[in-house]
C-alpha cells in the first residue's frame, strides 16, 4: 500500500528557449493532412477556443476572431481571417502562405466594406464548383452519435453553408479524423520538435501548480494563493484554477478559477496551470495531520502506480482503463471521466483511453495522466495530473541526440519516480513534469510524498 515518505523533488535542470519550428516541418504536416483527407481542398477551422488543428498545421492560431486554413492543390496554402489577425497571421512560419480577409470572421460591428461574403473569399482562394473539400472541425461524432449516413462538420453553420455554396454539397466531407483519430490523427502522434517545445512548457506550468501548492497558507485568499505561480505571459490552453471549500459549502469544483474566499486549514483545495504543451493538476487538503483524508488518498496513488505499470507502446486503450479502474475499484473509487488522454497546445484532443477501445497506445503519444478520483466527501479534494510522452527506442535516441537537455531533465525525472517514488514505468514513459507524480496529500506538509508501500 503506498504510504508518505518526506522527500524533496529535486530540481531536473533549467528550462531554456525551446526550439523553433520550421517551416519546412509545417510544409510536411500540411501535405501529410492533405493526402490523408484524399479531397482535393482540405479546410481547417480554428477560433480561439478550439486553435490547435490550425496551429499544429501553420503555427498561427487566431485570437478574438475565427479563422481557416485552406490546403489545395499544388501546395497551395491559404489563411483566412478577419480584420485583426490578418496582420498577426503574417507571424505563421509556413512557407507561401497567401493571407486573405474575410470580415465575416471578425467581431460584431466592425467594418465590413472589404470583403463582406466569405464564399467570395473562398473563390478567390481557389476553391471552384466540383471540387471535394475536406473539412476539418474541433471534433468530430463517433458513429453511434450520428443521425444519418453523413455526419456533420463541427464548424460554424455559416461557414460550412459558405464552403459548400462555392463547391456544391456533394463535395464537402468531414475529415476531421485525420487529425485527431486516437489512434492515427496527425496531432495524436508528435516529433522529437514537437516534444522539445511541449517538455518546456509542460515543466514551467507544473512549477507553477507546485509554487502554488508548496506556498498557501491559512488565511490566503484564492486570489493570493493564485499569484504565486509566477506566471509570465506563456500561452494558456485553460483558465487557471484554483478553488477550495469546506464540508458546509459542499463539493471542491476544481474548474472554478481563483475568487475571494479566504483559506482555512482543513479545506479541501484543487488547482490546475494548463500551457501550450500540457496541463499539471493537484487538489488535497490545506492541513498537516489527517489521516482519514491519507487512507484515501493511498487507494488513489495506487490508482496512479497501476498507470504508469501498465502504460506502453502497443498496450490497448482498453486494457489501461481497465486496470486503472479496477485498481481504483479497491479504494472504493473510480475515474470521474477517462484515466488519460491524448493533450498538447489544447488540453483535451481525444483518448483511446476508454472501456473496450482496441486502439494502441503509440510512440510519439503526449499523454495527461487525468485520474480525477471520485466520490469525494463534500469538502474533500484529490487529484495528481502530468503530462507524458510515450517513445520508442529511435524516438528516445532522436530526443538525446538533437535535445540533450531536454533528455537529460526526461532522465532525471525518471530516475527520481523510480528511485526515489518506487514507482516502476516503461522504458517508453517519458515524464515531463516538473513534479512528476508528485503527490502530497496534506498541503501545509507538501515535503511529504505518496512513495510505493
Amino acid at each position: 500500500m503506498p504510504r508518505l515518505r518526506q522527500l524533496s523533488i529535486p530540481d531536473f535542470g533549467p528550462i531554456n528557449e525551446p526550439p523553433t519550428l520550421t517551416g519546412a516541418l509545417y510544409t510536411a504536416r500540411c501535405d501529410a493532412a492533405l493526402r490523408a483527407a484524399g479531397t482535393e481542398w482540405l479546410a481547417v477551422y480554428a477560433d480561439r477556443e478550439h486553435l490547435a488543428n490550425v496551429m499544429f498545421l501553420s503555427g498561427f492560431e487566431p485570437r478574438f476572431e475565427e479563422a481557416l486554413l485552406l490546403l489545395g492543390p499544388a501546395g497551395q496554402r491559404v489563411i483566412v481571417t478577419g480584420n485583426e489577425c490578418l496582420s498577426y497571421a503574417a507571424r505563421s512560419p509556413l512557407p507561401g502562405v497567401t493571407l486573405l480577409l474575410s470580415q465575416t470572421m471578425s467581431l460584431m460591428g466592425q467594418d465590413r466594406t472589404a470583403a463582406p461574403r466569405l464564399s467570395e473569399v473562398l473563390h478567390e482562394a481557389g476553391l471552384r464548383p466540383g471540387a471535394s473539400v475536406g473539412v476539418v472541425g474541433w471534433k468530430y461524432l463517433e458513429p453511434e452519435e450520428a443521425d444519418g449516413d453523413t455526419a456533420p462538420g463541427f464548424i460554424p453553420a455559416a461557414y460550412l453553408r459558405a464552403i459548400e455554396r462555392v463547391v456544391g454539397a456533394q463535395g464537402v466531407i468531414d475529415r476531421t479524423e485525420v487529425l485527431l483519430h486516437p489512434e492515427t490523427g496527425q496531432r495524436s502522434i508528435i516529433d522529437a520538435d514537437q516534444i522539445a517545445v511541449f517538455e518546456a512548457a509542460a515543466a514551467r506550468g507544473s512549477s507553477m501548480v507546485w509554487d502554488i501548492v508548496s506556498g498557501v497558507r491559512p488565511g490566503d485568499t484564492e486570489m493570493q494563493a493564485a499569484a504565486r505561480m509566477a506566471y509570465r505571459g506563456e500561452p494558456l490552453n485553460v483558465h487557471t484554477m484554483m478553488a477550495t471549500g469546506d464540508a458546509a459549502g459542499g463539493s471542491v469544483i476544481g474548474l472554478a478559477s481563483p475568487g475571494w474566499r479566504r483559506i482555512a486549514k482543513g479545506d479541501g483545495a484543487s488547482t490546475a496551470v494548463g500551457l501550450w504543451g500540457g496541463l499539471t493538476a493537484r487538489a488535497g487538503l490545506v492541513d498537516d495531520d489527517n489521516d482519514d483524508f491519507v487512507g484515501l488518498a493511498a487507494g488513489y496513488f495506487a490508482g496512479l502506480i497501476e498507470w504508469y505499470r501498465v502504460a506502453d507502446i502497443g498496450v490497448e486503450g482498453g486494457t489501461l482503463h481497465d486496470a486503472v479502474v479496477g485498481k481504483l475499484a479497491e479504494g472504493r473509487l473510480r475515474s470521474l471521466l477517462n484515466p488519460g488522454h491524448l493533450t498538447g497546445h489544447e488540453e483535451w484532443s481525444n483518448t483511446p483511453v476508454r472501456p473496450g477501445s482496441t486502439a494502441r497506445l503509440r510512440s510519439g503519444m503526449h499523454v495527461q495522466v487525468d485520474v480525477i478520483p471520485t466520490p469525494m466527501p463534500d469538502g474533500w479534494a484529490l487529484n495528481c495530473e502530468d503530462s507524458v510522452v510515450l517513445a520508442d527506442a529511435t524516438l528516445r535516441a532522436e530526443l538525446a541526440s538533437r535535445y540533450p537537455a531536454v533528455w537529460q531533465r526526461i532522465e532525471a525525472r525518471r530516475r527520481f519516480v523510480r528511485d526515489e517514488l518506487g514507482v516502476e514505468m516503461a522504458e517508453a514513459v517519458l515524464p515531463l513534469s516538473s513534479i512528476p507524480l508528485c503527490l502530497p496529500p496534506l498541503w501545509l506538509a507538501s515535503d511529504r510524498l505518496f512513495v510505493a508501500g
